[in-house]
């Protein structure tokens, strides 16, 4: 698993949303995008961090970010996650991992003992010209959302 760090392009993508629609990284080219990638929708920690970010909407728009969560989780589960988090941001489904494996988030993770492949819980910054600005790997869910207020406000 190697990592994208600050400075290298982010790969481009497509993915379908949560209503299943086409969106593409390039699309928001003049904005900064914060692509944060989560293991599993509507889990304890999922929820944290999701709902974290949905709470500092504003102030991300004021920076200029739009946020995108991707997850390994099927289209048909996302709205579902939006719905019951009343979430005011986009989820991305990456069912076959790619743009995960393109980030270099996928790999292997032990838990309780055991090992498997999974998605790491890590977000990137992307800057207006698509390249990563800022690599956010070190933090508790809870706090996500505060670690990226505070680097923008810096």
């Amino acid at each position: 698993m190697k990592t994208l760090v600050a400075g290298d392009a982010a790969p481009a993508f497509t993915l379908p949303n949560q209503n299943g629609d086409s969106i593409s990284l390039a699309s928001f080219q003049g904005k900064k995008v914060l692509v944060y990638f989560y293991p599993k929708a509507m889990t304890p920690g999922c929820t944290v961090q999701a709902q974290g970010l949905r709470d500092i909407q504003q102030e991300l728009k004021q920076h200029n970010v739009e946020v995108l969560g991707i997850s390994p989780d099927a289209v048909k589960r996302l709205p579902k996650f939006i719905e019951k988090e009343q979430l005011n941001f986009t989820l991305l489904s990456d069912e076959d991992h790619a743009v995960a494996d393109a980030f270099g988030v996928w790999g292997l993770k032990k838990f309780m003992g055991k090992e498997y492949d999974g998605i790491h819980r890590i977000s990137f910054l992307i800057d207006e010209e698509g390249k990563v600005e800022k690599v956010f790997d070190k933090f508790k869910t809870k706090e996500h959302h505060l670690v990226i207020l505070n680097y923008l406000n810096a």
